[in-house]
Protein backbone atom coordinates (compact mmCIF):
# COMPACT_ATOMS: atom_id res chain seq x y z
CA UNK A 1 0.00 0.00 0.00
CA UNK A 2 1.30 3.95 -0.86
CA UNK A 3 1.54 6.38 1.77
CA UNK A 4 0.33 9.64 0.99
CA UNK A 5 3.79 10.91 0.93
CA UNK A 6 5.09 8.41 -1.98
CA UNK A 7 2.04 9.13 -3.91
CA UNK A 8 2.55 12.97 -3.52
CA UNK A 9 6.46 12.10 -4.88
CA UNK A 10 5.30 9.72 -7.71
CA UNK A 11 2.47 12.52 -8.40
CA UNK A 12 5.31 15.65 -8.40
CA UNK A 13 7.65 13.51 -10.48
CA UNK A 14 5.11 12.90 -13.31
CA UNK A 15 4.13 16.32 -13.10
CA UNK A 16 7.44 17.96 -13.30
CA UNK A 17 8.49 15.56 -16.85
CA UNK A 18 5.10 16.33 -18.13
CA UNK A 19 6.36 20.49 -17.49
CA UNK A 20 9.45 19.66 -18.88
CA UNK A 21 7.85 18.14 -21.93
CA UNK A 22 5.74 21.27 -22.61
CA UNK A 23 8.91 23.50 -22.17
CA UNK A 24 11.06 21.52 -24.95
CA UNK A 25 8.22 21.72 -27.31
CA UNK A 26 8.08 25.67 -26.62
CA UNK A 27 11.49 25.98 -27.36
CA UNK A 28 11.06 23.43 -30.58
CA UNK A 29 8.52 25.94 -31.59
CA UNK A 30 11.37 28.54 -32.29
CA UNK A 31 12.58 26.41 -34.78
CA UNK A 32 9.58 25.98 -36.62
CA UNK A 33 9.89 28.92 -38.59
CA UNK A 34 12.57 27.76 -40.76
CA UNK A 35 12.74 23.88 -39.86
CA UNK A 36 8.84 23.42 -39.37
CA UNK A 37 6.75 21.95 -37.06
CA UNK A 38 8.27 19.28 -35.50
CA UNK A 39 11.55 19.66 -37.56
CA UNK A 40 9.49 18.36 -40.79
CA UNK A 41 11.00 21.21 -43.24
CA UNK A 42 9.37 22.39 -46.15
CA UNK A 43 11.71 21.76 -49.15
CA UNK A 44 14.77 23.98 -49.39
CA UNK A 45 15.05 23.86 -45.63
CA UNK A 46 16.85 21.34 -43.89
CA UNK A 47 14.57 19.23 -41.25
CA UNK A 48 15.36 18.05 -38.24
CA UNK A 49 13.13 15.46 -37.59
CA UNK A 50 13.97 11.70 -37.25
CA UNK A 51 17.72 12.62 -37.28
CA UNK A 52 20.76 11.75 -35.25
CA UNK A 53 20.74 12.95 -31.60
CA UNK A 54 24.39 12.97 -31.12
CA UNK A 55 24.96 14.74 -34.81
CA UNK A 56 21.98 17.17 -33.79
CA UNK A 57 23.47 18.22 -30.85
CA UNK A 58 27.11 18.33 -32.16
CA UNK A 59 25.75 21.19 -34.67
CA UNK A 60 24.10 22.89 -32.02
CA UNK A 61 26.85 23.43 -30.24
CA UNK A 62 29.33 23.96 -33.11
CA UNK A 63 26.56 26.89 -33.76
CA UNK A 64 26.83 28.11 -30.38
CA UNK A 65 30.56 28.27 -30.41
CA UNK A 66 30.90 29.93 -34.14
CA UNK A 67 32.38 26.36 -34.74
CA UNK A 68 29.94 26.12 -37.26
CA UNK A 69 29.33 29.62 -39.35
CA UNK A 70 25.52 30.67 -39.99
CA UNK A 71 23.19 33.14 -40.87
CA UNK A 72 20.99 32.91 -37.79
CA UNK A 73 21.51 29.68 -35.70
CA UNK A 74 24.85 30.83 -34.27
CA UNK A 75 22.73 33.89 -32.42
CA UNK A 76 19.92 31.67 -31.57
CA UNK A 77 21.78 28.82 -30.29
CA UNK A 78 23.37 31.23 -27.81
CA UNK A 79 20.10 31.90 -25.88
CA UNK A 80 19.91 27.95 -25.18
CA UNK A 81 22.08 26.00 -22.29
CA UNK A 82 23.98 23.30 -23.08
CA UNK A 83 21.66 21.03 -21.62
CA UNK A 84 18.39 22.61 -23.31
CA UNK A 85 20.00 22.23 -26.78
CA UNK A 86 20.53 18.77 -25.39
CA UNK A 87 16.94 18.50 -24.93
CA UNK A 88 16.26 19.84 -28.24
CA UNK A 89 18.48 17.30 -30.29
CA UNK A 90 16.22 14.36 -27.93
CA UNK A 91 13.17 15.89 -28.86
CA UNK A 92 14.05 16.38 -32.89
CA UNK A 93 15.22 12.76 -33.06
CA UNK A 94 12.40 11.34 -31.59
CA UNK A 95 10.21 12.80 -34.85
CA UNK A 96 9.17 10.52 -36.93
CA UNK A 97 10.85 11.39 -40.54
Amino acid sequence: MKTPLATAVLLGAAVLAHAQVDQVKVWAAACANCHGTNGHAQPGMEALAGKDKDELLQKLLDFKSGRKPATVMHQLSKGYSDDELRALAAYFAAQKK
